[in-house]
């Protein structure tokens, strides 16, 4: 039997981020003057960042 290339191998992984209130952390995807944004919310507090680590 031949292996999974490495594109075929999936790893489904999911990682949870907490902010300090005690709220998970959600990633949201806002479009903005023609542009789309990545941000992070607490869904608690509705605190943003720009990524899920800057909450610390």
């Amino acid at each position: 039997m031949g292996q999974a290339s490495k594109n075929a191998r999936t790893s489904s992984t999911t990682q949870k981020f907490f902010c300090s209130c005690g709220g998970e952390i959600r990633m949201k995807t806002l479009f903005e003057s023609g542009k789309f944004k990545n941000i992070a919310e607490c869904e608690k507090c509705k605190r943003t960042e720009r990524r899920p680590s800057d909450f610390k």
